[in-house]
């Protein structure tokens, strides 16, 4: 019986739990950001700046999810 090759599999499985904790922390992110907005609407620019900082620092956590899906 030839042996069965579980890299695929194991590509699939750390990418997709390395891309859980980001896109858990995203979603936070933008719906805190949201709602600060909403609550003083005169720090609005400040806020989305630092919004998109955070969401690019995230994003790398993604990717090294994905590079070492591939490193695998």
């Amino acid at each position: 019986m030839e042996p069965i090759d579980l890299t695929p599999l194991a590509q699939a499985l750390v990418y997709s739990i390395a891309s859980l904790g980001p896109g858990i922390g995203i979603g936070m992110l933008v719906s805190k950001t949201v709602e600060s907005m909403a609550r003083q609407p005169e720090t609005a620019g400040m806020l989305r700046t630092t919004m998109f900082l955070g969401i690019a620092f995230i994003e790398a956590l993604a990717l090294f999810g994905f590079v070492l899906a591939f490193i695998i």
